[in-house]
């Protein structure tokens, strides 16, 4: 079975796998508080999808890019 998307995809637009991980999960806690954006999908999909389309950012201090 493939993942959609693919999780090396995903991975490169967070930079590591904490990262994305952590991301993933503070949009989905904040998908929570909002139904109608969910369109009965579940919060981690919702989630994925907007950070795979660039819906969503992720800003890392300064401090982790070095």
């Amino acid at each position: 079975m493939m993942n959609y998307p693919p999780l090396n995809d995903l991975q490169a637009k967070a930079g590591c796998r904490y990262l994305l991980v952590t991301t993933v999960a503070k949009r989905a806690r904040q998908l929570q508080d909002d139904p109608e954006k969910l369109d009965d999908r579940k919060p981690v999909s919702v989630a994925v999808d907007e950070l795979y389309n660039d819906k969503l950012e992720i800003i890392t201090p300064e401090e982790y890019s070095k």
